[in-house]
């Protein structure tokens, strides 16, 4: 879109860079709050699409969605017919943050042009870390982030003959994409370099994931180190090698986990975190800088917990970052406060859940505390369909203020992490969770939820002082 100078100096231009979750809810947001004739927005997206569920890939993968455009909430269509001028396939490739203005890249006609903006919304996201291997690049070897990136597998899935996959990496995309593959009929190995699946749980928790993944068929090679990956005559890749062994493999999933995309922002000079993402204020606006705001995988946010920065790739967070932001642009007033970490995922019919503080983020922290591990069940253990669940808690050793809880069970256990999320937002001690006025019936939890039950023995420990 070609602005004249006059037009220009009627009113305001927000550039948006990136346009799924975090940018374009921030440009409609803002869009929603001032209309056209105050506020042009043009947005850049490298990509073929926008505002879609990276986080329900492995499920399209898999099968349980059975199409793709299921997983696009909102299409660069329905965006511009909002007043959004949305360019696709053209990637910002330069910040002028003196100029106050961005390069931008036409990926498909090779053309660069600069666009001068008021207001500036960073959404870059996160990309996936890809080891430097020989044979990464190989055919048949897929990294899982955009939605490019799952028809390419799906691609590589129908074409493979062989049915032998290895997922490299245990942490949550490697874990769900053993479930996509398993579902879709192959023999999985999971190679991962630490001593459990999840590094997200303690050690112990992990420990059921890992004995759950084996009950499910998947072959679990923990502790190991990737050396390589080997490629066959015709360049596809055939094998994965560790220190002590080689796996065979038809299509080999990077599963290791992702990075904030803030190559950017760390040429243009703007604060970085120490895990690499960009810094900001409450109001998500870059640490700084008056009219540059970022939001999304590309930025750090507060543990409310330990009061420090993290780095947490989450569409939940995504989505309200770009709502703040577009509030403030739109000349509105909001805030995030921060996080408390949690998160929600399975492999089959496990559930696996966690929010607040691990064991070593405590210890980093310097926090003293308490821990204890309790066996429950979903439900009444006399109702049919009752199964296991394991609930871990920890508790300030003084204080008996809730650092954290960690679950791994089946059916219903998941998402009683909720139950401790807010608790943990609302600073509430393992004491004052005893009183919690849970609803019950033996369909759904026995007399005693399992969060309360670990409350109980959690309370009993800090006035104990055992550890």
């Amino acid at each position: 879109m070609n602005t004249s100078r006059a037009e220009e100096r009627s009113r305001e231009r927000l550039v948006v860079v990136g346009g799924d979750a975090a940018g374009m809810s921030a440009a409609s947001q803002a869009r929603r709050l001032k209309g056209p004739d105050a506020l042009e927005i043009v947005a850049f997206e490298r990509g073929h699409f926008t505002s879609y569920s990276a986080c329900g890939i492995p499920y399209w993968v898999g099968g349980d969605v059975p199409e793709r455009d299921r997983l696009i909430a909102r299409s660069p269509e329905e965006h511009r017919a909002r007043d959004i001028d949305l360019r696709m396939r053209t990637e910002v490739v330069e910040i002028d943050v003196e100029g106050s203005r961005v390069r931008a890249r036409d990926l498909d006609a090779g053309t660069e042009s600069w666009t001068a903006y008021d207001k500036i919304v960073i959404a870059t996201g996160a990309r996936p870390i890809r080891p430097d291997l020989p044979g990464v690049d190989a055919a048949g070897v897929h990294g899982v982030q955009t939605l490019d990136d799952g028809q390419a597998l799906l691609d590589t899935l129908t074409a493979t003959e062989g049915r032998r996959a290895v997922v490299v990496g245990a942490g949550y995309i490697g874990v769900e994409m053993a479930e996509a593959l398993i579902n879709r009929g192959y023999e999985v190995t999971v190679v991962n370099r630490g001593k459990e699946p999840m590094s997200t749980l303690d050690p112990d928790m992990g420990r059921l994931v890992h004995k759950a993944m084996e009950g499910l068929g998947i072959t679990m090679v923990d502790d190991a180190e990737v050396t390589a990956l080997r490629t066959g005559d015709d360049g596809r890749v055939r094998a994965v090698a560790t220190e002590d062994a080689e796996y065979p493999a038809d299509v080999v999933v990077l599963g290791i986990g992702v990075r904030p995309e803030t190559t950017l922002a760390k040429a243009a000079g703007l604060p970085l975190g120490e895990h690499g993402g960009l810094l900001t204020d409450l109001a998500m606006r870059v640490r700084g800088h008056a009219n540059i705001w970022a939001g999304g995988d590309c930025v750090e946010v507060l543990d409310l917990v330990s009061g420090r920065e993290r780095h947490i790739p989450l569409g939940t967070h995504a989505n309200k970052h770009g709502q703040i932001i577009g509030a403030n642009v739109g000349g509105g007033y909001a805030t995030f406060p921060g996080v408390v970490g949690t998160a929600v995922s399975k492999v089959c019919d496990l559930e696996i859940a966690r929010t607040g503080l691990r064991e070593k983020d405590a210890d980093r922290a310097g926090l003293q505390y308490v821990t204890v591990t309790v066996e429950s069940t979903s439900r009444a253990g006399y109702y049919p369909g009752a199964a296991p669940m394991t609930v871990k808690m920890l508790a300030e050793r003084r204080t008996g203020r809730l650092l954290g809880v960690q679950i791994v069970g089946r059916e219903g256990a998941g998402k009683r992490v909720d139950i401790a999320a807010v608790a943990l937002t609302a600073g509430m001690t393992v004491e004052q969770m005893t009183a919690l006025d849970l609803g019950y019936a033996p369909p759904f939890s026995p007399v005693w939820d399992p969060i309360l039950v670990a409350a109980r023995k959690a309370t009993a420990a800090v006035r104990s002082g055992a550890s």
